[in-house]
């Protein structure tokens, strides 16, 4: 079923707008002319993730050095800090800085890990596909049973 949530130059590059579509709240984001949608709740604990913060990634390749990437392309849970891709919704842990006593150790591939260090979190953010059809944005929710 497809929802007209709004006009797509109402929401400015770096900014968001929630909306309620089919009993769901649903956050609009304008990535630099991309849109995307996310349902407005932290599959880690319910939060209202929508709100919460948009950031980058800062990285260092040594110490004094540091480069900001990603400007704006994650959003931070407001009530954990939980971070997840605005783009899919994955979310992403830095083992770095979240640490805590580990008790199992296992095997896996490589390919698991990223180039930068960061390994995939255990929560995915629910997504919705967004268009923008003429002057107007077009989300598209699967048919509620």
């Amino acid at each position: 079923m497809k929802y007209v949530v709004g006009l797509a130059d109402e929401i400015g590059s770096g900014d968001r707008k929630i909306v309620e579509v089919a009993g769901r709240s649903i956050g609009i984001f304008n990535l630099d002319g991309d849109f995307f949608a996310l349902r407005n709740r932290c599959p880690h604990q319910g939060g209202p993730l929508c709100q919460g913060k948009l950031v980058g990634i800062l990285e260092a390749t040594r110490p004094g050095e540091f480069q900001y990437r990603e400007h704006g392309t994650m959003l931070m849970c407001p009530w954990h800090r939980w971070e997840f891709d605005v783009r899919t919704g994955q979310s992403w842990v830095d083992p770095f800085r979240w640490r805590v006593r580990s008790y199992h150790v296992d095997i896996e591939a490589g390919s698991s890990l990223l180039a930068d260090g960061r390994v995939k979190g255990p929560y995915v953010a629910e997504t919705f596909p967004i268009s923008k059809q003429g002057r107007y944005l077009v989300l598209d929710l699967p048919n509620m049973k």
